[in-house]
């Protein structure tokens, strides 16, 4: 099926050109200028991907994604400014799957819309018969089904995003084992889509955030400075 764009911007302009590149990528899109008007639209009918702007008006993108996501799961793309470190960390850490600055490439936007799109669809679809299915992953107190996408902590769930998952996965499979940023991003973005190391670094913060919610002593993930991170099999 074709996948629906929401994009949420603003500037009636960028809505325009990236509806138009969208489409004849043979993506469907759903425009709002408003964010209120999607935060309504959005939350009665998801769309499979949201795209959505930091700065807006009355409820800004961060907002935007906060209340949605008491409704859905929706995976959202954030649209920056390069000064906009902060929100970019905030938007990540709220569940964003990933951010770009503006100007930015049409090409990369589209290239990570598939991943995020790809990604997500082999997490919701059980796999036919005849194909392999991955086996569940436990390492002392972390068990992952990568088949369902479920992750536990002491037999307590933990929610992550399809690019939180395949980070922890990448570390998980080979405890005690150092991966390097571009090893983990190689796991995370499969498509040749450029990524900075600020965006690993971002979503291991996030993911250590979301461990301590449920084990405020959580801490399976070391960061070797300078040459990157591992997971501690306890």
């Amino acid at each position: 099926m074709t996948a629906t764009i929401a994009l949420v911007d603003d500037d009636k302009n960028i809505l325009a050109s990236v509806s138009i590149a969208l489409q004849a990528e043979g993506f469907m899109t759903r425009l709002y200028s408003d964010p209120e008007a999607a935060l309504k639209a959005l939350g009665e009918n998801p769309a499979d991907l949201g795209v959505f702007d930091i700065k807006m008006p009355r409820i800004d993108g961060l907002e935007l994604l906060r209340r949605l996501r008491e409704k859905t799961q929706m995976p959202v793309i954030f649209l920056t400014s390069k000064a906009d470190e902060l929100d970019e960390a905030l938007g990540l850490a709220m569940g964003a799957d990933d951010y770009i600055s503006k100007p930015f490439s049409q090409r990369l936007l589209i290239a990570r819309i598939r991943a995020i799109l790809r990604r997500a669809e082999a997490s919701r679809v059980n796999p036919p018969s005849d194909e392999p299915v991955a086996e569940p992953i436990t390492r002392g107190r972390l068990e992952m089904d990568p088949a369902r996408h479920r992750v536990k902590w002491k037999e307590r769930d933990v929610t992550l995003t399809v690019t939180e998952f395949l980070i922890l996965e990448t570390l998980a499979a080979r405890p005690g084992v150092v991966k390097n940023r571009n090893q983990l991003m190689d796991a995370a973005y499969q498509d040749d889509v450029y990524v900075d190391d600020r965006t690993i670094d971002s979503h291991i913060k996030r993911l250590r955030r979301k461990f301590r919610e449920v084990d405020p002593e959580f801490n399976a993930i070391d960061t070797l400075y300078g040459a990157g991170y591992r997971f501690s099999e306890e």
